[in-house]
């Protein structure tokens, strides 16, 4: 299954974003710590690029990923020039009171009265960009949601005398390259429910959990993962919940949704979907569909604006 979901909304924020760069100097781009790279969006790095604007990346949700996993993200990333990476929980008002000072550090040059230090924050649909922003300025200024894409135009706001905050609409991309990325994020909750088949993604996550965090699986449901695949563990947490259909077929659905719900609370533990080692072997690997005799990969356009209504 290839995921796409890109709302009407997405391109003109998109454009709106490019005009803002160009007054910004630093980029805040918030990041799900379960799949950093996943959750990066290609065009927030190419516009920062392309007008030389250091990045402050923030792998928000790091309570709930694998602290290992964690760590080698942020020794990749602070490995590249004008980026410096910090794990937090954007719900903590001690991990948020830090990212001022993080940004002054890479603008020393703003930062006062007659300058300002104006920043753009930026990153994909979910990713706690709006919980970000209200823990900053104390109060709320970006509503808050559940579901993707519930912030759909920019706003301005002052963070004190001395910093300009611009918090953007959550940003897809229209064609996401590779298929493994789209099932993490719509795992982690990145991508509009109508754009996805929940129990094909509760099976690409099962995949993950049985290969590195097999004990997860048995803790919190009570079962044995020796010797099954990703569709035995679907139907394993619907055997365990007692979840049937009317006819008394097993609700696979039901249990699909539950593993994605439990990994997104964190109530199975602390998991991460990628580390920078899985990564690099993905992009050495990958064949784009072209190559492999499908035709060409799938660009969606643009989808139903009707899509906007998933907040």
């Amino acid at each position: 299954m290839s995921i796409q979901w890109f709302p009407g909304h997405m391109n003109a924020a998109r454009k709106k974003a490019a005009e803002t760069m160009e007054n910004t100097d630093l980029v805040i781009e918030v990041l799900d710590a379960r799949i950093p790279q996943a959750s990066c969006n290609p065009m927030v790095e190419q516009l920062r690029n392309f007008r030389q604007r250091p990045c402050l990346k923030i792998l928000n949700k790091s309570d709930l990923a694998d602290p290992h996993a964690t760590k080698a993200w942020l020794d990749f990333y602070n490995a590249q020039k004008g980026v410096k990476a910090v794990a937090m929980s954007c719900k903590k008002p001690a991990d948020v009171a830090k990212v001022p000072g993080f940004a002054l550090e890479m603008a020393p040059h703003r930062g006062v009265p007659t300058k300002p230090l104006r920043m753009m924050i930026m990153g994909i649909p979910n990713v706690g960009k709006s919980t970000l922003m209200n823990a900053l300025l104390k109060k709320r200024v970006a509503n808050v949601g559940d579901e993707p894409a519930v912030t759909k135009v920019q706003q301005r706001l002052y963070l004190g005398k001395n910093m300009i905050l611009t918090d953007t609409p959550g940003m897809l991309w229209p064609k996401i390259q590779h298929p493994t990325d789209g099932l993490m994020l719509a795992a982690s909750h990145a991508i509009g429910v109508n754009a996805l088949i929940e129990e094909e993604v509760a099976t690409f996550l099962a995949e993950i959990l049985l290969e590195r965090y097999p004990q997860f699986l048995s803790t919190r449901y009570g079962f044995s993962t020796e010797g099954i695949d990703a569709v035995s563990v679907i139907e394993a947490v619907a055997k365990k919940r007692a979840y049937r259909l009317k006819g008394g077929d097993w609700d696979f659905e039901k249990a699909a949704h539950t593993l994605l719900l439990d990994y997104r609370s964190g109530s199975l533990g602390r998991v991460s979907l990628e580390t920078p080692q899985s990564r690099e072997h993905l992009l050495a690997t990958y064949v784009p569909p072209v190559l492999l005799g499908q035709g060409k990969s799938v660009d969606t356009g643009m989808m139903e604006d009707a899509l906007d209504d998933e907040e």
